[in-house]
């Protein structure tokens, strides 16, 4: 299976139900000195293990995380494989740094042979990315995930913008996302991107804030080769110190690729915090 970017190094073994990440800056985030494996690169790890083990593309895959891997952690992703039919096969992985199990992910790979193809959203109308600005964020480390990923506001409040402490009308963000240094935009690419729906609290509250994430949902429709992915964006609610999202996942001629939920922790930051958004 191929890479979900030229940054994500999943590695096979001499056993075919366990892979192994070395968790470098380059897959985390965090404020300074505490980066952490950022999530979606803990699902995509996942998704390419179970596919990688399978054979099989992925349908829909779910990680809840439980704890945080950092820089120099190496994670070992041993995949169970308790069903698998003639078209889908199901599994669930376990993502571990020794006895620390860090994410634990369930999903279901397969395809079955069937012409019919449709789709009902349609990719809203929005600027290209060449003339969307790019997202503002403050350099806090040599080296962190936000160097491999370009992202481009189409819509939303992001750095001091959004610092206005009135509500969102919609609580929606658009943002145009692809990988720096190459790679192709597959199934792990789009989990890796999937994982800024965080980032859309800020928006949603008018706030300087984010969120930790507690989970993280991934349903596949129908990837396509394409340079970037349009991310639609949605906070649909925050309540008790928790917000749910979601996001519609386009490529450029409009195909709906995937489709995205979580729940998170909300995060505020005072201005003298680092900011741990997305």
């Amino acid at each position: 299976m191929p890479s979900s970017a030229a940054f994500l190094d999943v590695r096979a073994t001499h056993n075919p139900n366990r892979w192994t990440l070395e968790v470098t800056p380059g897959l985390c985030v965090g404020p300074p000195g505490k980066l952490f494996l950022f999530g979606g690169v803990g699902l995509a790890a996942c998704i390419t293990a179970m596919e990688g083990t399978t054979g099989r593309p992925v349908i829909w895959a779910a990680a809840q995380y439980l704890s945080f891997a950092r820089p120099g952690a190496i994670v070992d992703i041993d995949v169970e494989v308790p069903v698998s039919g003639r078209f889908n096969s199901q599994t669930r992985t376990k993502a571990h740094v020794g006895d620390a199990e860090v994410i634990t992910a369930s999903a279901a790979l397969g395809a079955r042979p069937d012409t019919l193809s449709a789709q009902w959203p349609a990719m809203p109308d929005v600027p290209p990315p060449q003339d969307c600005p790019p997202m503002q964020r403050q350099k806090r480390h040599p080296e962190e995930l936000h160097d491999h990923i370009d992202l481009r506001v189409a819509k939303g409040r992001y750095g001091e913008a959004r610092r206005t402490g009135t509500l969102s009308e919609d609580g929606e963000v658009y943002l145009w996302a692809r990988p720096r240094d190459g790679g192709v935009i597959n199934s792990g690419m789009l989990a890796i991107i999937a994982d800024f729906i965080p980032s859309a609290v800020g928006n949603a509250i008018g706030q300087n804030a984010g969120g930790n994430s507690l989970d993280n949902t991934l349903r596949i429709c129908h990837v396509v080769p394409t340079d970037w992915v349009l991310c639609d964006t949605r906070i649909d609610a925050v309540h008790g110190g928790f917000a749910h999202g979601r996001m519609r996942q386009f490529s450029q001629d409009g195909t709906l690729m995937a489709v995205a939920s979580q729940s998170m922790i909300v995060r505020v930051h005072s201005d003298s915090e680092p900011k741990r958004d997305g």
